[in-house]
């Protein structure tokens, strides 16, 4: 039997024990943060400098993850659902990139499967649309200031719609 792409994934990222969760700082937008909340995240987890987001602890890891292994990961924040897909916003567009092979090793599975790459591409664009459409407007402008220089355009989506 064919391992899932999801199962594929996991196998994957977990070679590098979760390299993109350190200094990650996902936002989180208010319907995020209240499902956090709802799953026994104390409120201690998070913290608000320019925008709702995840700590860090003192090592740069993303104090959800706990020994390599993401502590939330069945509703982690939208950027990291979107794996190595990250974005930038241009007036009603959300243009979408993908992380260099160097900062994610899925990168090089994904540009060798046509079918993971849609299937994490899908996800990726409707979680990225759902936290640009969610997060408030300051928020969202501070998020956008984060540089990724380390990534390539592949695509870009209207801010509205149903389909990537």
């Amino acid at each position: 039997m064919q391992n899932s792409w999801q199962q594929i994934s996991e196998e994957i990222c977990d070679t590098c024990s979760g390299e993109c969760c350190r200094h990650a700082h996902p936002p989180l937008s208010p319907r995020r943060k209240s499902i956090l909340l709802s799953k026994d995240c104390p409120d201690t987890t998070f913290e608000h400098t320019g925008y709702s987001r995840l700590k860090c602890r003192a090592d740069g890891m993303c104090i959800m993850n706990i020994q390599g292994k993401c502590a939330i990961h069945g509703y982690k924040p939208e950027t990291c659902v979107s794996g190595p897909f990250t974005f930038d916003v241009k007036g009603n567009m959300i243009e979408i990139f993908l992380k260099k092979e160097s900062i994610c090793p899925l990168v090089r599975y994904l540009k060798h499967d046509a079918v993971a790459y849609q299937s994490q591409f899908t996800l990726a664009a409707s979680c990225l649309r759902r936290l640009v459409l969610d997060l408030p407007e300051d928020e969202l402008k501070d998020v956008l200031t984060i540089s990724e220089p380390e990534t390539d355009l592949v695509s870009v989506i209207p801010v509205e719609g149903d389909s990537p």
